[in-house]
Parts: structure tokens; sequence; C-alpha cells
């Protein structure tokens, strides 16, 4: 149930608390006070769209919060735990909508994907609006009218569907693959070929470079090392000399103090390493010689070498990398016709698990199929189309990008395609809805499968809004009889103009508009009393109100507290 609707700063809506009781609630008021804005709301809050032109002029943000009371066993409640969202047996959503476009979502304080706000109110509220009146014309979505009635569980289903839709992307690919075969093998053969003539060595890149570095810089290199094998010991006067010749000194006058003994051996330490180190400058230089065959042969390596790693991957790492992901290809490749056949056998087992699944689906809804028509033609006698006959047609879908199985079609819902056909008058044929019914007959069509889904539909409210269009007197009695109906079960919010309808209220709320400092206003009362039989003489009488539309008004409250056997508030 929804207790709580606040809005602020939303369209014309400057601040309402508006708060709603079980049953049936009306929301009345005069065109353009902010009805159906109040819907909208409900909406935002819900997970739809947020747009810039929501927020008031000349404030920052939009905000829109929902007070529910949620039962233990509503599926949201197990959607709270699913999404790791705060459990409580009141949930509060929450939406804001800055003025730059940006929204912001809070479950039960905290914060929310908008992907996650769909999926947790899913189920909540039931909205009937003009918009879906075009829904309802619309063959595609009458399967899940017929679903509900016949409390169809298609998850088993939805399940083998998918899973069969995995195996046929997969036998695509691979087929796809086998007749592009030659072809990717000669590539794959063509680039491995390329790659092996160079025969790349991990780490092969720095090395070459150093060496070249070397090679066209031998003679300097080599003359800096021999002159210092010769600075640091081979000339007279050398380094390893002057360093002898001073840890000898220390070590005789160590005699006189045995602390310079340290000394001295830390410098016969030294000696030793400069002598290692010039006897290695040494050999590197008398090693080094230019080599010009060797340095063009290096050179020309790298040449190479650079120009295959920019071709495949930009780096020698990447280049080793992308010849292992070659050799894999090419290895699947050879494989991919073994792969192919279990992607079949797995396909066909898939795909007999869905059709068998499918069939059963079919045949619960050709069963259920008549019944609803009966009982949707039913209603409509009820609701003044005394005539019409609605048929509810389930026939095998026509469609080549389904599943095909024993030439048949599968798709999300299942085999079949629904669709409600409606003859208005005896002795027509029945036709779709979009070809036959007017404005307000669609009301009443929408109002009827919403009234006989009623009892099995998870929605915890229902909005209905201004589904009288089109119709008035006796009509709209038996409408907001309807409507009260529905209300045994369901919280229902429903926004009217007929005071036939806002008769079975059990909660009355009249929405007005004021103009206060040059800005439009929207306010909303609880009308009770002589309140709310006033409000409905407006409604009944328009502008001017007389006794006897007073008395009218009366009328109608006494006539719908008697026929729906519960007394309105």
């Amino acid at each position: 149930m929804l207790s709580l609707l606040r809005v602020r700063d939303f369209a014309i809506i400057e601040a309402l608390d508006v708060e709603l009781g079980p049953g049936l609630n009306v929301l009345t008021g005069e065109t353009g006070a902010g009805k159906s804005i109040l819907v909208h709301a409900i909406q935002l809050v819900l997970g739809a769209r947020a747009r810039t032109n929501v927020v008031r002029t000349g404030a920052d943000r939009a905000e829109v919060e929902a007070l529910f009371e949620v039962p233990a066993d509503h599926p949201a409640r197990l959607r709270l735990a699913a999404l790791d969202l705060p459990d409580d047996d009141q949930l509060v959503i929450r939406r804001t909508v800055q003025s730059e476009g940006r929204s912001r979502a809070t479950v039960n304080g905290r914060l929310t994907t908008l992907a996650q706000l769909r999926e947790l109110a899913t189920g909540l509220v039931d909205i009937s609006s003009q918009h879906e009146h075009h829904s309802l014309v619309d063959p595609a979505n009458h399967a899940r009218f017929l679903d509900a009635y016949a409390e169809l569980d298609l998850t088993a289903y939805s399940e083998a569907w998918r899973a069969a839709s995995e195996a046929q992307s997969k036998v695509d690919q691979l087929t796809e693959r086998l007749q592009q075969r030659s072809e990717r093998e000669d590539l794959l053969r063509f680039q491995l070929s390329e790659i092996a003539r160079v025969d790349p060595k991990a780490g092969e890149l720095v090395e070459l470079e150093a060496e070249v570095h070397r090679l066209a810089h031998a003679e300097s290199l080599a003359e800096a090392a021999l002159d210092a094998e010769s600075s640091l010991y081979s000339r007279d006067r050398s380094a390893v000399d002057t360093i002898a010749r001073a840890a000898a000194a220390l070590s005789d006058a160590s005699r006189q103090d045995p602390r310079l003994g340290e000394l001295a051996s830390r410098l016969e330490g030294a000696r030793a390493e400069v002598e290692d180190v010039a006897l290695e400058c040494g050999k590197y230089g008398r090693r080094l010689e230019a080599d010009p065959a060797r340095l063009r042969f290096v050179e020309d390596r790298l040449l190479v070498l650079r120009r295959l790693t920019r071709r495949h991957g930009g780096s020698l790492e990447a280049l080793l990398e992308h010849q292992q992901a070659l050799e894999s290809e090419l290895g699947d490749l050879t494989g991919v016709e073994v792969a192919l056949e279990a992607a079949e056998q797995a396909l066909s087992a898939r795909l007999s698990r869905a059709y068998a699944l499918a069939q059963q689906l079919s045949k619960r809804r050709h069963a259920a199929a008549s019944t609803l028509g009966e009982a949707i033609s039913r209603e409509l006698r009820m609701l003044g189309m005394g005539a019409a006959e609605v048929e509810v047609a389930v026939a095998r879908r026509q469609d080549v990008h389904g599943l095909q199985v024993d030439g048949a079609s599968l798709g999300e819902a299942g085999l079949d395609r629904v669709e409600f056909l409606i003859a208005p008058n005896p002795g027509e044929t029945p036709r779709g809805l979009a070809r036959v019914a007017s404005g307000g007959e669609l009301s009443r069509a929408l109002l009827a499968i919403k009234r006989i889904l009623a009892s099995s539909s998870p929605a915890g409210v229902y909005v209905f809004d201004e589904v009288d269009t089109g119709v008035g007197g006796a009509v709209a009695e038996v409408i907001g009889r309807t409507v009260h109906d529905v209300a045994r079960h369901h919280q229902v919010l429903c926004i009217t103009h007929l005071g036939q309808i806002a008769a079975y209220a059990h909660t009355h709320l009249r929405v007005a508009k004021s103009i206060e400092g040059g800005r439009t206003r929207s306010s909303v009362e609880r009308l009770e009393g002589e309140a709310r039989v006033e409000e409905i003489a407006r409604m009944v009488g328009g502008v001017t109100i007389t006794q006897t539309t007073r008395e009218a008004a009366a009328e109608l409250v006494a006539m719908a507290k008697e026929a729906s056997g519960a007394a309105p508030a």
C-alpha cells in the first residue's frame, strides 16, 4: 500500500504531502490543477526516465518520496534482499532530479542504481492511463494479460529459451567460422610464418639496442677502458702503487699505534679492488674492437624486429603474446567441426526442452483464452457495452527471427501470438481493438481487464488515470462500482472527472491550484462530509452549483454506499 507521497518542486507543485488510505482513493479537481502530475511523480519513484523540465522553475532540484507498506510475502521484499538493500515492512523510495538533468535514487536510505530501482519496483504499482490505452491496442502486449489471467509462470520456459538462444548463437558462430575457416587458416599461417622467420626472443630488443650502442662507440670505449687500466695499475706511480705504499707506511706505524693497523687493512682491501677493476678494464679494452659487419647485422635485426612489433602489437611482449594467440586460434580452427557437432547436439537438446515447455504454455493459453474473452465480454456488458463480444485469439507466431523448431518459431513468451479482438455490435466480425474501439471503449476494455485480473495481480496499488474518458451517466456509475470492486483486492488511486465515480471513494482528495505572488501552486485537501458532497456537486453540475445539484451529489454518495456495501469516507 502507498501510504504517503511527498512531492517537492515538481512541475507546478511546490510542496505536497498526499496521505492515501486503504481501498479506493479518488483524486478530483479542475483540469490543469496537477492531478496527472502526481501520477508522473509516482512513475518517477518507480524508475521512469527523469527529464529536467519536471523541476519547478527557479528550483535547483525536484524531489519525490514514496512510502509503501509492504507485506513480508510481497516479491519486492525478496528483491530487497537480492539487491542487498535494507529490508523493512516500510519501503521508502526517494528520487531527486537536478535542474541540469542528473538524478539520484535511494531505497530505505541507501543509494541505488536506476536499473535496481526498476527491478525492485516491479509489481508495486499498476498504472492505467491514456498511454496504456495505446498499449492495449498493440497485440504485442496482449499475451501478458492472458498469462496473468491463466496464472502462468514463465520462469522455467524463459530459462530454457535463454539457454537455447545461447546455444543457437554458439552454433551460428561456429558455422560462420567453419565457412570462413580456409581463408582464416591461410591468414593465420601466413602471420605465424612471418613471425617464425624472425624468431623473436623475449628481451631481445633491449639487448640488441645496447649492443648497437656499444659497437657504434667501440674505439672510444676501448680507449677509455685501457686508459683506466694504465692509470690504475700498469704505469709508474699508478693508483695501485700509491695505495700499496700508503698501506705499508700505515702498517709500519701501527707498531707504535695499533689503531693504524685497521686503516692499513682497509687500504689493502681498496688496493685489491682497484687492481681487480684495472684488470677488468684491460680485458674489456683489448677485447673490444670495431666490427662493422656485426654492427650492420645487429642494426638490420633491430629494424626487422621493430617493423614486426609495429605490425603486431607495438611491443616485443605484445608480439610474442600475439604469436601465442595465433597458434591457439589455429589449433581451435582445426577442431571446429568437432566443436560444431557438439554445439548442434546441445542446441537440439535445449530446443527440445524449450519447445516442450512452450507447448505446455500454449495449451494452457488456449484453454484460458475463451474464458477470458467471455469474462471481458461480461464486464463490458456491465460497463454499458452490452452488445460487445471479445475474442482472445491465440495463434502460432510467424517470426523468422525466433528460434526455429519443427516448423514453429519460439520467442521470449513461447509459441503464441495473442490478440484481443472485439465485435462492438452483433453480427460483426471481431477485429483488432485499434481498428474498432473508440477512446471510451478502450477505457472500459482496459478497466474490464484490470477488474478481471485484480485478484491475481501482484501489484499492491492500482492507479487509474482518467480511465473514464468518453463515458458518463449510468456507465460512469457502473465504472465507479467496478473500480470500487478492484479496491476490494488492492489499494486504488483513481483520477476522475465524474461524480458518479468519486461517490464510491473511501478517501476523497481534491487537488486545487492557485496563483500566489505570480506563481502557480497546487494543493491537496482531504474531503469529508459536506465538503465532499460540495465537490461532487461541482463535478455533476459544473460552474453553477444549486441546491438541486447538491441533493443529487448527496444521493450519489448514498447510492454508492448502498451499492458497494461499504461506507465511503
